[in-house]
């Protein structure tokens, strides 16, 4: 948190001039890429310049300080020591450090839901074709009471000991991808812990969007990316690995120098390593140099911090980003005569859980065919083939017209898109993006499709 001295930055359109945004342009995706301020831009180049003055003076003697301080930094943003954090290079390379680390036994099943990210899916199924490991995906339909998937993973549990096989890890996320929505990860950190069975937590869109207390939460693993919500340069994520389990991490991914082996033993190589990695523990080691890559995200992570505390601290932005999710969603399900994902039956008043952080989902007046929905749509349903037109067609126009993107995806017999709240954004903004939106929703419903910069589309 800032000083009582300094003056807090003003969120919303102000900060707009400290992001190197084109000035026509409007982001309503930053759960894609991210983004990150000018101040860190500034450090990144400043860390690249260092590096290119002498790179083993640097990368030796300059570098080591800093990353520990960004590991730090990092740690104390999840509630954890930074013995604990290590970096890696994405959410998906945590995955897999953490999935080809364990060794499997006959029998052993991941546990998995249906709309876990399909990176991770599909490095299941690679499990499974090279250890003895199985996959388990708990399927579901939204929209779904906490309680009822909760439920569901437990009745996985039992019926996967019931045939004599052992649920050896569970993966699930903080936040959903798509469809966005949060995830009742806490219910399903205290069953894990409860039936021994390991928890790795995907916290891509949980790490600078949501509060997180890792140390209440008592993951064995979990993994979030720097270079999405906390301002942090492309590409670099954070891997914790809970101290009873650090002993399982024998390689990184590409295995390097810092290997453990299956006796426990790390021989490093004098000239192969920084010399101050040599303090830190085998676990720690093991991740300080992974072949050759940019090291200057990492780096950047003590600017980024500092600019979120200029910015009012961690509790300011949380709040701003979902009270803005939760807005700019309800604004454009109005003006489009929709809705916005969240649990059923949800009393008057009662906060929705599955809103309760940076993203959300909202969707289209715009129907498959083939679908039984409850809901009816003002224009005829659209063919599978005019799904896929009408995803690239909304895509080509906002990026085209209207010099912006956001996910558009089918999901149980509609259409739907994925909003993204930042610092940079505020109300205004959402009802701008909503009179598009109905825009672009009838051009497409009533078949009769335009454009000023880019093709057509001929339903």
């Amino acid at each position: 948190m800032s000083s009582p001295s300094e003056e807090l930055l003003a969120l919303g359109t102000p900060m707009l001039a400290r992001f190197p945004f084109s000035s026509d342009k409007k982001s309503f995706n930053h759960g894609g890429w991210g983004a990150y301020p000018n101040i860190v831009r500034d450090a990144t180049r400043q860390f690249q310049a260092q590096f290119e003055s002498h790179p083993d003076i640097f990368v030796r003697f300059s570098q080591p300080a800093i990353h520990t301080e960004a590991q730090e930094n990092v740690a104390k943003v999840c509630g954890v020591s930074s013995n604990d954090c290590v970096f890696v290079k994405n959410t998906t390379t945590g995955a897999a450090t953490v999935l080809h680390n364990l060794d499997y036994a006959e029998g052993d099943v991941i546990v998995y839901f249906s709309t876990t990210y399909g990176a991770f899916q599909k490095m299941i199924t690679h499990l499974t074709e090279i250890t003895p490991v199985q996959g388990w995906k708990i399927e579901y339909e939204l929209p779904i009471s906490y309680e009822e998937l909760v439920r569901k993973f437990t009745d996985a549990i039992q019926q996967i000991r019931s045939q004599g096989r052992n649920p050896r890890i569970a993966i699930f996320e903080m936040v959903v991808s798509i469809p966005a929505f949060r995830f009742p990860f806490e219910k399903l950190s205290e069953v894990c812990r409860s039936e021994n069975i390991l928890s790795l937590i995907d916290g891509a869109h949980g790490l600078g969007a949501i509060p997180i207390d890792l140390k209440q939460l008592r993951p064995d693993f979990f993994v979030g990316e720097c270079h999405k919500w906390l301002y942090v340069p492309r590409s670099c994520a954070v891997l914790y690995v809970n101290p009873a389990h650090q002993h399982l991490m024998h390689t990184t991914i590409p295995t390097s120098w810092g290997y453990i082996n299956t006796d426990g033993s790390q021989v490093l190589l004098p000239w192969s390593i920084s010399t101050e990695s040599t303090t830190n523990s085998k676990f720690q080691t093991l991740f300080r140099y992974v072949s050759t890559h940019d090291s200057t995200p990492i780096l950047c992570i003590p600017t980024a911090v500092g600019f979120r505390q200029q910015c009012g601290g961690e509790a300011r932005i949380y709040q701003y980003l979902e009270t803005l999710a939760n807005e700019g969603a309800d604004i454009i399900a109005t003006t489009l005569a929709t809705e916005v994902l969240q649990e059923p039956n949800l009393k008057p008043g009662e906060v929705s859980q599955y809103r309760r952080c940076a993203l959300a989902t909202v969707r289209l007046p715009l129907a498959i065919d083939g679908y039984d929905c409850k809901e009816s749509s003002p224009y005829a349903a659209l063919s599978p083939t005019e799904v896929r037109d009408t995803i690239n067609y909304f895509g080509e126009r906002l990026a085209n017209d209207y010099g912006t993107w956001i996910p558009i995806f089918p999901y149980g017999g509609w259409l739907w898109v994925r909003l993204s709240a930042q610092i940079y954004l505020e109300r205004k903004d959402f009802e701008l993006l909503a009179v598009w939106l109905k825009a672009l929703c009838e051009e497409v419903g009533t078949r009769q499709p335009r454009t000023r910069s880019g093709p057509s589309l001929k339903f």
